[in-house]
């Protein structure tokens, strides 16, 4: 039979074929072709016969072909066929489908979605052939029965898709029926259907099945809804990923899930390839994706941006066209993460309202470590980021060696975060990625390199933690050998960083060292000044950390190296005598330097200390190095006057004169050392010591005692000084006569160390301090007399005392804590100079600001953290025990003196020890209040007392000196102390937490003395205003606060209209006639500016949210009615609250007879910025309007309340600004003229009234759309001005006519010099029309 059929359909007409067809029955039909096709006979041949003698003209081949369609479909699924002749078969399907008539292409097109339904499919196969069916179905024009009606075949096309999307579909044919849409055509709409489906599904698949099924999405976006297929994938992985970070969170799961979660990260990786693919073959791909994410910005960016997301944008940098918009996209949404951070931790008001989120630097760093799962594409985009951040927002500006931020500290923080951000992920990247490492590190030793002008200490800091990360992988690095050869032309802070930062590899790596001694010892003899001095920063720091055997153990290493990391004995690569010959050589390079300028032998005076506390074997020779040097400038006969040679120390060069020897520092350094040699060196030697070395350290002792004797002696005559010698800076005379001065004072103050550090609290002793003291008082005075303009340069020079810190510290103590018997006599005796006791309060004043300014002090121990915090811990305790013990008002009682009090320096000390340990240890707070309690005892830190309530306590005892100072007479107020007391409640307020009750208290009692107590001292009231806000912020939002304060203002003031009595109010006793303009004024006006940037803010990020549920709703139509509560509500009533409070606050301003100036310029710029945040407001509601509930009433009040309380009133104070000039008769014609300009400077330098109307006609223009869009007459409350019509105003153009008139009969006859001078009359008639 089937031979026939084959026969039969070889003739040219198929007349015969279709009789013979005709007389078979379908089941015999069917049952032939499943026989061929299962034993895999010409099975095509045989179906291509069946189908040509089965035409579609004839209704009975039409419904035979349908038959064998049916049969062939249940063939082809049954799974019985082999591959090939089951792709036979559907191709002739395929080829004879479009000639289908439209009726029977929906039953097959409805017998697809049924087998779907019902889950009838096996393999899928047969799916290929539907959307060539359902294409076919498209081109039908002719009314077909589909489903309940009659449509054409488009229509019924769409019908069945909308039915296929609604069935359930079995996750095995998810691909295969998302890759049979890609060859139908589809309109938009169809295309959103099947789109959302297939996103549906991705939550019912197993992890390995979503990426190919991610593939054939992606293909099938090249018709469109590209952003909706981008979103849905996003947004999955988003949840994903949260779900999975909250199980790898709870501890029992970890075990179970760490399999699943490297496999997650491995589907991110391959689908991350994927996109990254089909956006290089389709570019508005990679454009929706980024305006996509960049409409994200504005609302809620965690609802866009996650590690799926962030790693999908650093994989797309690879694509050279995104690569620049990506960057600046990341970019943009870590600063301003940041940003918002940092104003959401500043505001109560902001807290309330918007939840805190996670931060994107914090996904950024999730992306780095999940980078690990063979995310290769990601790693380069990741370390181009890390740089980018480093380059852009690291520290721009050197100043005095110091890097410096520019701009507000808001944005100095947020640069500071970002640059540590980019730190972070370029270090974890090093870490996780070996094969990148070279990379990294070549590119910050670039940077340290070839950045000379500006600042390198993040990649310095970078490059330190890179070293102590992985030392023993650098040791044999070359990169870092080849920096070396730099050195000599690098600036001298960078050299003493980098050798800081490869200590480490220095001591594991014998071929480094010898690279960089090598390296030393050529720039030891280079001819620029700063590589001589890199090469000593070198060798120092080389003896420093290379011990000879024998060596005392050091408690302080600059850099320790954990012992996890290098398993190497440091020395084991060295014997002990090699180390030491090693050290002597170094010695002996560097006895060379001290023939060189005073700025090298500083560098060593400096240094010796620090190698002979470290290196104590090499004590003799260091001791027997400065010996010499000393003697060179030591007069040896004990009879002679001076006892130094101060005119060697200075050297003349042609005209010019310098300093040659600093030799009060070599003195310094002697007396540190011998001082350290007797104390740590001396006891342990038990008769031991060679002779030789007692010898040296015997005989620079008495030099040390005769050089004090002599100096107390010495007369000022004895140094060719006296107080009519030449001190001026033009002269050569004058410039040796002040160095030698700061030379004299520098060898005192050692000496006065000196003598203090052996005297044992012996009387003598004391006397001698004191007679030092006094010779260098004397020159001290005779400097700051004489030195005339020189002054400051030579100021700066002596501002860093010679004094060590714990020198200081010790002192203190001794002058104002120690209560021994036995040392009573002595000290009374440096008691008994208040002089001396200013001097050493001062003193201590100076190494703290010195530690603020730089982040060390001068002299031993002076880079050492531990030992600075104790010394300043120490300092402190003293100073608060001098400043509570004796208040300033009891001390100044006693006695006036000229300059600051005891206990005003006192003060002055402990709001820069405060403000210090806040900025150097904000870690050690505990642990520096713990050191102030003086009673402290171990119960109570068993107990666990907070820092909050240890800052209270110290914060009460300011508070209680405070209240005794304003509770004297006005006369008697000591404005200075008030200031530093009010300094010092500041800075220990941010100790405090803001939710715990002593904050509250501390709130509660500033805004008590700002209530009761007035001050007419514009300075304290800006301090204690300042405080207040600050407090306030942090509790609630101030603008009752503001609006309490503008009625103060306006009734202290007076208003712009003289006939107009205001009734005064009494909110705060701190605004009164002195003070409430311009201190207080601008002080509300910038916190008005500050809420009003709070509120824009809000306004940003509820827009952006409305923009975001505006897409998800497009996206899934289905949702859009669920939402009952609209989530913006409690913030937009907020907003409101905000802006209502703040109209009527600007009501009282406006109305205030401000004077010219700042103030009126200030206000005027509010005005701009609320009509400004008004207008965003009303767009926002334009956006919004169309929602069921439409315009809220308390947003009409605010309308109306904004065009009753404050327009009317900004055009009267419009008229008050410009009239203000020429409304005073009283003035003289020069003080009018000096108003008038003052007053057309401000008006055209800042065009502030031009800008404030064009506020005013945007909020009311905005309005007026809203209006028409809502349906709700907002503009019946809004009254146009007529100020700004510019009509001429007759009566005042007459009296000013009137005059002119009286003015020339006055004048008579007028020659023509006269009338020239008329035209300013003109001018001033010009000014009258408005």
């Amino acid at each position: 039979m089937d031979l026939k059929i084959l026969s039969l359909a070889t003739d040219k007409t198929t007349d015969k074929l279709q009789e013979f067809l005709q007389t078979l029955k379908a089941d015999d039909l069917a049952s032939l072709l499943q026989n061929q096709a299962v034993k895999g006979r010409a099975v095509g041949t045989f179906l291509r016969a069946i189908l040509k003698g089965s035409p579609c003209s004839e209704e009975d081949g039409a419904l035979r072909r349908y038959k064998i369609y049916s049969c062939c479909i249940q063939l082809v699924e049954s799974g019985d066929l082999q591959q090939d002749v089951a792709s036979e078969i559907v191709g002739s399907l395929m080829l004879e489908a479009h000639h289908f008539p439209g009726p029977l292409l929906v039953d097959l097109a409805n017998d697809f979605v049924g087998a779907i339904r019902e889950d009838r499919l096996v393999n899928g196969k047969s799916l290929e052939l539907l959307p060539i069916i359902l294409t076919a179905l498209a081109t039908k024009k002719e009314v077909l029965a589909c489903g309940k009606g009659d449509l054409n075949g488009e229509e019924c096309k769409r019908q069945l898709i909308d039915t296929l999307c609604s069935v359930r579909w079995d996750q095995r044919y998810v691909t295969q029926l998302t890759s049979m849409f890609k060859d139908v055509r589809l309109t938009p709409e169809e295309m959103n259907l099947v789109v959302a489906k297939v996103l549906t599904m991705f939550s019912k698949l197993n992890l390995q099945e979503i990426p190919p099924l991610v593939y054939q999405l992606l293909v099938l976006s090249s018709k469109g809804s590209r952003r909706s297929v981008l979103d849905g994938i996003i947004a999955f992985f988003r949840e994903l990923g949260k779900q999975h970070s909250r199980e790898q969170n709870s501890d029992e799961l970890s075990e179970l899930i760490a399999a699943p979660a490297d496999e997650f990260h491995h589907v991110e990786g391959t689908i991350i390839l994927h996109i990254v693919f089909a956006i290089k073959l389709d570019c508005e791909l990679g454009r929706e994706l980024l305006k996509h994410l960049k409409a994200g910005q504005q609302g809620d960016p965690s609802k866009c941006l996650c590690p799926f997301s962030i790693a999908l944008l650093l994989s797309l940098t690879r694509i050279q066209r995104f690569e620049d918009q990506v960057f600046d996209l990341l970019k943009t949404s870590v600063v301003k993460s940041f940003k918002d951070l940092q104003l959401l931790q500043g505001s109560k008001f902001l807290q309330t309202l918007v939840p805190q989120r996670t931060c994107v630097s914090t996904m950024i760093l999730e992306v780095v470590k999940n980078s690990v799962h063979s995310w290769d594409h990601v790693t380069q985009g990741l370390i181009e980021f890390g740089f980018i951040l480093m380059d852009s927002y690291g520290p721009k500006k050197i100043l005095d060696g110091k890097a410096v931020e520019i701009g507000s500290s808001l944005s100095k923080m947020t640069n500071q975060h970002v640059c540590k951000l980019g730190a972070n992920i370029l270090l974890e990247t090093f870490k996780i990625h070996e094969m990148i490492r070279q990379e990294i590190l070549e590119q910050v030793l670039n940077r340290v390199v070839t950045r000379t002008s500006s600042p390198i200490s993040h990649f310095l800091d970078l490059f330190s933690d890179i070293i102590m990360y992985a030392p023993l992988v650098l040791q044999s690095c070359s990169k870092v050998t080849e920096t070396f050869d730099y050195l000599s032309f690098l600036p001298l802070q960078t050299v003493q960083g980098l050798l800081k930062a490869v200590q480490p590899l220095l001591k594991i790596s014998m071929s480094m060292r010898d690279s960089l001694i090598l390296v030393l010892r050529k720039a030891m003899f280079a001819s620029q000044l700063d590589a001589r001095k890199a090469a000593v920063a070198g060798f120092l720091l080389l003896l420093k950390n290379f011990k000879v055997l024998g060596s005392l153990p050091s408690s302080q290493c600059t850099q320790s190296i954990g012992v996890t990391q290098v398993h190497v004995d440091v020395h084991s690569r060295y014997s002990a005598v090699a180390n030491e010959t090693f050290c002597l050589e170094i010695i002996d390079s560097l006895k060379r330097c001290l023939g060189q300028q005073a700025d090298i032998r500083l560098m060593l005076y400096e240094g010796f200390y620090d190698v002979l506390r470290r290196n104590s074997q090499l004590a003799s020779s260091i001791m027997q190095t400065l010996f010499s040097q000393l003697k060179q400038f030591y007069e040896p006969e004990p009879d002679l006057l001076p006892p130094l040679k101060l005119g060697a120390c200075v050297l003349t060069q042609g005209s010019q004169i310098f300093l040659q020897e600093p030799l009060d520092h070599l003195l310094s350094c002697i007396q540190h050392c011998l001082a350290w040699y007797k104390s740590r060196v001396v006891p342990l030697q038990q008769g031991e010591g060679e002779e030789e070395e007692e010898e040296l350290y015997h005989e620079l002792d008495d030099m040390l005692e005769s050089i004090t004797v002599r100096m107390i002696k010495s007369e000022l005559e004895d140094f060719e000084l006296d107080k009519s010698a030449d001190f001026s800076q033009s002269t050569n005379v004058g410039i040796k006569n002040n160095i030698c001065v700061c030379l004299i004072m520098g060898v005192c103050e050692v000496l006065m160390e000196y003598n203090f550090s052996i005297s044992n609290f012996s009387k003598s002793k004391f006397e001698e301090i004191l007679s030092l003291f006094t010779c260098y008082k004397k020159f001290s005075d005779i400097l700051s007399e004489k030195a005339g303009k020189g002054k400051a340069k030579m100021a700066s020079k002596a501002s860093d005392s010679l004094l060590s810190m714990k020198f200081v510290s010790d002192l203190l103590t001794a002058l104002f804590r120690d209560s021994i018997q036995s040392h009573e006599e002595s000290l009374s005796i440096l008691r008994s100079s208040s002089e001396f006791m200013h001097y050493a309060v001062n003193v201590a004043l100076q190494k703290v600001q010195q530690l603020m300014r730089t982040g060390h002090v001068s002299g031993p121990d002076g880079q050492n953290p531990d030992k600075i915090f104790q010394n300043l811990c120490d300092i402190t305790r003293v100073l608060l025990w001098r400043y509570t013990s004796i208040p300033t008002s009891v001390e100044e009682s006693g006695k006036r003196e000229k300059g600051k009090s005891i206990s005003l320096l006192c003060l002055e000390g402990l709001q820069k020890t405060f403000s210090a340990v806040q900025q150097f240890y904000q870690p050690k707070v505990q642990q520096f209040f713990r050191s102030l309690d003086v009673m402290g005892t171990e119960e109570e830190e068993e107990a666990g007392v907070t820092v909050t309530q240890r800052a209270s306590f110290q914060i009460r005892q300011f508070q209680r000196s405070l209240l005794n100072l304003l509770s004297s007479e006005e006369e008697d107020f000591n404005s200075k102390e008030a200031l530093l007391l009010i300094s010092v409640l500041s800075t220990l307020s941010k100790l405090l937490e803001p939710t715990s009750p002593q904050f509250v208290q501390m709130l509660s009692w500033t805004s008590k003395i700002c209530k009761e107590y007035s001050r007419e001292d514009a300075s304290f009231c800006k301090s204690l205003m300042n405080l207040f806000f600050s407090l306030h912020v942090l509790y609630k939002s101030p603008v009752t606060l503001l609006r309490d304060l503008s009625q103060d203002i306006h009734g202290q003031l007076g208003d712009i209209d003289q006939d107009v009595e205001i009734e005064k109010t009494d909110h705060f006793a701190v605004v009164n006639l002195r003070t409430a303009a311009p201190t207080v004024c601008l002080i509300v006006l910038g916190q008005a500016e500050k809420v009003l940037e709070e509120v824009d803010w809000l306004i940003t990020k509820i827009k952006g949210s409305v923009n975001q549920e505006t897409l998800s709703d497009e996206m899934t139509p289905e949702d859009a009615s669920s939402q009952a509560v609209p989530p913006n509500l409690v913030i937009e009533k907020a907003i409101v609250m905000q802006l209502g409070t703040l109209v009527t606050f600007f009501h009282e301003l406006v109305q205030t007879a401000l004077p010219s100036g700042s103030c009126v310029d200030a206000l005027l710029k509010d005005l701009s910025k609320i009509y400004s945040t008004l207008t965003a407001f009303v767009k926002y509601y334009l956006q919004v309007c169309q929602s069921p509930r439409g315009i809220p009433n308390t947003v009409e009040k605010l309308v109306k309340l904004s065009g009753s309380h404050l327009t009317p009133v900004c055009y009267s104070f419009i008229s008050y600004v410009q009239n203000k000039s020429s409304n005073n008769p009283k003035c003289s014609e020069k003080e009018k003229a000096a108003v008038s300009t003052t007053m057309a400077k401000v008006l055209r330098e800042t065009k502030p009234i031009p800008n404030l109307v064009f506020a005013i006609e945007q909020y009311e223009k905005f309005l007026i759309q809203l209006s028409k869009k809502s349906k709700v007459n907002l503009m019946q409350h809004m009254k146009l001005s007529t100020s700004r019509d510019f009509k001429i105003k007759g009566n005042v153009l007459d009296m000013v006519l009137r005059e002119d008139g009286e003015d020339e009969n006055e004048e008579g006859t007028a020659s023509a010099h006269t009338q020239q001078d008329k035209e300013p009359a003109k001018k001033r008639r010009k000014k009258c029309l408005s």
